[in-house]
């Protein structure tokens, strides 16, 4: 029909192209013509109409072959597929770079929604606990970490240089996840044909060290740089590096640079050298096996390595490179060191009674006099390493008045033995044990000056004998408690009855059970020395109580007070009138009796010794107005020692403690003024071979057994009111009487 337009068939160019290209849209094809262009769409379209109503014709006509029919069109033919190609792999890359995004955003939101919800928050560090002495110098830190937070700012310099250089050279650079440090560290470990270096960042290792367990899986390490990722963007670049610096663990139980500081040098991290920071770097690489405290020589070689990369990074010059060098290597103890870690081992087993969980960085103010434990320290490891008699243990405490702990020693060596003897270890007291059966004599009425025989005695099968055998017949029992005479004790815990005599040991500051037998006036029945030494304190603070105490004060961060210890006052437990006489007793086994080794040169001093059977134990407790103190020594497993009693290494070991202790202190009198006098009724020889009293005031007109001039002889010199029943042998006739009174009584 005319001017109608004929509809235009879409044709190919070849039929060997592919659908692909077949349906490909060219840039022309996408343009969009302008008003401009009118004029010519419309003459390219007439041709178009043209060439395609000849070419109608021409098959029409069957003229002309396609392949010549196409020809004159060949070489643009060409040129447009080599561009559909070309523009059909740029679309295959886009695809391929966006359904790659799309794949590893899906893997990261799939192994970011396993992350536990607390993985986007920074967990507190595990709370410190500052423990220091009365003169505020630190002790200890305890807790998870053992040390408390320090800055960058706080710390040495050279901790963080020598950290970054060893291990992120390009912390500072990367974004938490290191591309081309993972690329280096596989093509040094595929060089060395084993691991020799990780790729994870700083960053990567703070994540795994707050957030996740140490597995090695592909799971853990794609959220290990999600976390650091996000730990990037969070904080700093310093802010991450000081969080990693003080959660990292650097062996022997030190977390933290500044535990780590004090663990092996002994030292706040503020104070650490280039060498010790460099060891300090080394040790992340494997905490355990370079630790100085295991293997100096290989930290030591590490830490060269660390200096290497310091001096290669131009963080050191090489001056300080061959200095640091030059030192030797370090070497730390096995163990914490240093017997002040006692006294912290038993603040944190008080803490919890105190505040409850420790929830904040806290600060325990104790009651440790850091000079005197530091020589109580010394004094037990001297006389211990200065004899051949086999004692291979050894333990001190001293307390002043009020029960305050000043210096608490619980073995030799800390660090080869962390088991307290002071506080833990339960052990035959032996005659330390007997001035609690002399103190409930003299509260049932008897005096220093009682006398009694000191002679064979049995009480049940019980059969006690003296330390040397042999008795020396009437003594008072001011002298048989000065020479520690086993039989007169055991007369007189049958006298006044064995539970009186474990009363008033409970009721001075024993706090174990005690066996209800009559055997414990030697001392059978076992105790620690802490117990003991604060159960001889009411004889040197005039009848108080003193309960053993390390705690004055715990504090927060911030100065708040979360306990305080009050200022009550303790219950009396002695009379003043029983504690002079007490005083004036134990004052004479210094002066001339079993513990003259223990003598203070112009102070007044009092206390007891003891030994055990066999040499297994050998104790001194003794006292000044100012300070008590107790002295152990022996073997962990019971071995015999040689010939070491209480008044040997024990009493010298006191007088070396208390006289440092004492070099810068007024002399101070023991509570009382009891003179001690001539004995009390006086037993006198019969003739027959036994002693017979002469003058005994008996309340009541009761009269002992035989007072009667029978020849008996008298065990007892009993108190007013108190009859005596019972008798015992004779003592052997050793001397003649006469000269046996003389010597005992004088005249």
């Amino acid at each position: 029909m005319a001017g109608r337009q004929e509809r235009i068939e879409p044709s190919f160019d070849h039929e060997d192209r592919s659908s692909e290209d077949a349906f490909s849209v060219s840039a022309d094809d996408r343009a969009v013509p302008t008003a401009a262009n009118d004029k010519r769409g419309k003459t390219a379209k007439k041709t178009a109409a043209n060439q395609a109503g000849a070419a109608r014709a021409s098959k029409t006509r069957g003229g002309g072959s396609r392949r010549g029919g196409s020809g004159g069109d060949g070489g643009g033919g060409r040129q447009r597929r080599k561009r559909s190609f070309i523009g059909h792999l740029f679309r295959l890359a886009i695809a391929g770079v966006l359904w790659g995004t799309l794949a590893v955003a899906a893997i990261i939101g799939y192994f970011a929604v396993k992350l536990p919800q607390e993985a986007w928050q920074i967990p507190d560090r595990p709370p410190n606990v500052k423990i220091v002495s009365v003169q505020g110098d630190l002790i200890a830190n305890r807790g998870l970490t053992g040390g408390k937070a320090v800055s960058l700012e706080e710390m040495s310099p050279f901790i963080p240089e020598a950290v970054v250089a060893i291990e992120d050279r390009r912390f500072y650079e990367h974004w938490g996840v290191d591309p081309i440090g993972i690329v280096r560290a596989a093509f040094t470990n595929w060089r060395a044909g084993t691991t020799v270096q990780g790729g994870s960042t700083l960053t990567q290792q703070l994540a795994k060290n707050i957030f996740l367990n140490p597995e090695q899986t592909l799971q853990r390490k794609i959220q290990e740089a999600i976390l650091a990722v996000w730990l990037e963007h969070k904080f700093t670049k310093d802010q991450i590096l000081d969080m990693y610096l003080n959660r990292v663990y650097f062996g022997s139980g030190a977390t933290g640079v500044e535990a780590a500081a004090r663990r092996y040098f002994n030292k706040s991290a503020k104070d650490v050298t280039l060498s010790e920071a460099a060891t300090l770097a080394g040790l992340l690489k494997a905490p355990s096996r370079l630790s100085p405290a295991r293997d100096p020589k290989a930290a030591k070689a590490r830490s060269e390595v660390v200096l290497a990369a310091m001096l290669d990074e131009h963080k050191i010059d090489k001056e300080q490179y061959d200095d640091a060098i030059a030192e030797k290597p370090t070497k730390a103890k096995s163990y914490w060191d240093g017997a002040q870690h006692y006294a912290a081992d038993l603040v944190m087993r008080d803490i919890k009674k105190l505040i409850g969980d420790v929830k904040e960085d806290v600060t325990v103010e104790t009651t440790i006099d850091m000079p005197l434990e530091k020589e109580a320290e010394q004094v037990v490891r001297k006389t211990i390493d200065g004899t051949n008699r086999n004692v291979s243990q050894g333990a001190l405490v001293s307390i002043d008045g009020t029960g305050a702990i000043r210096a608490l020693v619980g073995g030799r060596d800390y660090a080869q033995s962390q088991y307290d003897r002071a506080v833990d270890a339960r052990r035959q007291p032996g005659s330390t044990f007997k001035p609690f059966v002399y103190e409930t004599a003299l509260e049932h009425g008897w005096k220093p000056e009682s006398v009694m025989v000191d002679g064979p005695v049995q009480i049940g099968n019980w059969k006690p004998q003296n330390y040397e055998n042999n008795y020396r017949g009437p003594v008072m029992l001011a002298d048989a408690l000065r020479f520690s005479l086993n039989t007169v004790a055991a007369k007189l815990i049958d006298a006044v009855g064995t539970q009186n005599v474990i009363d008033t040991a409970h009721r001075m500051g024993i706090t174990s059970d005690i066996v209800n037998n009559p055997s414990i006036a030697l001392g059978t029945s076992e105790v620690s020395l802490l117990e003991l030494t604060s159960a001889f304190a009411p004889f040197a603070n005039n009848g108080y109580k003193a309960t053993p105490h390390l705690v004055n004060r715990i504090t927060a961060e911030d100065g708040k007070v979360l306990w305080e210890r009050g200022a009550e006052v303790p219950p009396k437990v002695v009379s003043p009138e029983i504690v002079s006489m007490m005083n004036a007793m134990l004052r004479r086994v210094i002066e001339s009796g079993t513990g003259r080794k223990a003598a203070l040169k112009g102070f007044d001093a009092a206390g007891k010794t003891g030994t055990t059977q066999d040499f297994k134990d050998a104790w001194f407790v003794g006292y000044t107005a100012d300070l008590i103190t107790g002295v152990w020594f022996g073997n962990d497993n019971g071995a015999k020692m040689k010939h070491v009693t209480g008044g040997s290494l024990p009493a010298e070991a006191w007088h070396a403690f208390m006289a440092y202790a004492h070099k810068d202190m007024p002399a101070a009198p023991l509570p009382g003024d009891y003179q001690i006098g001539q004995p009390e009724a006086p037993l006198v020889a019969d003739g027959n071979g036994g002693y017979q009293d002469g003058q005994l005031p008996i309340e009541g007109g009761q009269q002992p057994v035989g007072a009667n001039g029978g020849g008996q002889v008298y065990d007892r010199a009993p108190p007013p009111g108190v009859v005596v029943e019972g008798r015992v042998s004779p003592p052997p006739r050793r001397e003649s009487d006469e000269s046996l009174f003389r010597r005992i009584f004088g005249g």
